[in-house]
């Protein structure tokens, strides 16, 4: 018997919804990582989806069969109504979801301290040490509007949607924002990690692979946020070598008044290269004081603490105040017969508003 026309429609959709065919044009770049970095947080990421799946699977398993066997037309099954207790059956409905959250907690707990941005890697690879005496490749990141600034302070160039490194070489990111909260995310690299305007996050990472990768924003700032990608080049010495002599060759100069230019929103930039960088503007744009005549926050601070230090000098400062002689309410002598008349209570204030020396509230 041939399906029908309408069965031959339910079918096709049910296919065309399947996970299969909705995740085949997928590219799961988090499962294919290129750094040391990114195939630890892979290999947690599984990990904890395997722990999990020891009881989601069961469980979803024993619907079906509890479903099949106690159908109602099984005559077959026991039926047992006033059954309410096992030990046996809650000691495994409770220890195993128990044993799994502590292994979780456990490998959660360790992943956190061992794949902490701020904490410098300690390998290359898992079968390969870091190589003494070398230096990490420094790069401070600004995520402007919408664009992402990259500075090289050892080579004294930077770039404007385009990063690149030496394979097999640590990566140590400075990160900061010139206006709104950003994120900073190469999936094959390493985590994602928050770039904020006057505040300074870090990102350690290495990439083992060579290869041309897509780095772009999480998470959204306005309204050209999609377009806030750029490309990730991971390249051999001879490779890294070229790339910053291409962008020696650059006419460009990274200085404040070419950043104040920069930092002005734009959508979709291309590639820009700068031959030279001002030193200093990576430090001014995390204190807010690229433009002239603002002073830095770094500098607001150190005052606030010179001030405060100087309160601190201050003689009886900090201290509780002495106990200090009061008069009595009314009379000298609080314990004797009381007044005659009320003229004869001496006092503490003026005795009407005309005698007070408060300055009176000029009229608006």
């Amino acid at each position: 018997m041939k399906p029908t026309c309408s069965a031959t429609r339910i079918f096709s959709v049910i296919l065309r919804l399947s996970p299969a065919t909705v995740l085949g044009g997928c590219d799961l770049v988090v499962l294919h990582p290129m750094g040391d970095v990114a195939l630890q947080q892979r290999n947690l990421i599984l990990f904890a989806t395997a722990l999990m799946l020891l009881i989601v699977i069961p469980v979803i398993a024993l619907v079906g069969v509890f479903a099949w066997r106690y159908r109602s037309t099984n005559e077959k099954a026991t039926y047992q109504p006033d059954w309410d207790h096992s030990t046996q059956l809650e000691l495994i409905i409770w220890a195993a979801p128990l044993l799994i959250v502590i292994c979780l907690g456990a490998v959660t707990w360790t992943g956190t301290h061992l794949l902490d941005p701020y904490r410098p890697i300690q390998r290359l690879s898992a079968a390969r040490a870091i190589p003494v005496g070398t230096k990490p490749l420094e790069v401070d990141v600004v995520a402007l509007d919408w664009k992402w600034l990259f500075i090289y302070p050892e080579y004294r160039i930077a770039t404007v949607n385009e990063l690149a490194a030496p394979v097999d070489r640590p990566i140590r990111f400075r990160l900061t924002s010139s206006s709104v909260m950003n994120a900073f995310y190469v999936p094959t690299l390493a985590g994602m990690i928050y770039a904020m305007p006057s505040m300074e996050t870090r990102l350690h990472a290495v990439i083992n692979k060579p290869g041309n990768y897509a780095g772009f924003s999480s998470n959204y700032s306005g309204a050209g946020f999609s377009g806030m990608r750029f490309r990730f080049h991971g390249l051999d010495n001879t490779g890294f070598a070229a790339w910053i002599a291409i962008n020696k060759a650059s006419r460009l100069s990274l200085t404040r008044a070419n950043y104040l230019k920069l930092v002005e929103p734009s959508e979709t930039v291309p590639v820009i290269r700068f031959a030279s960088i001002d030193p200093t503007l990576f430090d001014a744009v995390v204190n807010q004081c690229v433009r002239p005549g603002v002073t830095c926050m770094s500098a607001m601070m150190q005052m606030d603490g010179r001030e405060a230090a100087g309160i601190t000098h201050r003689p009886g400062i900090g201290q509780p105040e002495p106990k200090r002689a009061q008069s009595p309410l009314t009379t000298s002598d609080a314990g004797g017969p009381p007044p005659v008349t009320p003229a004869d209570i001496r006092q503490r204030g003026p005795s009407s508003p005309d005698e007070s020396r408060t300055p009176k509230q000029k009229p608006l």
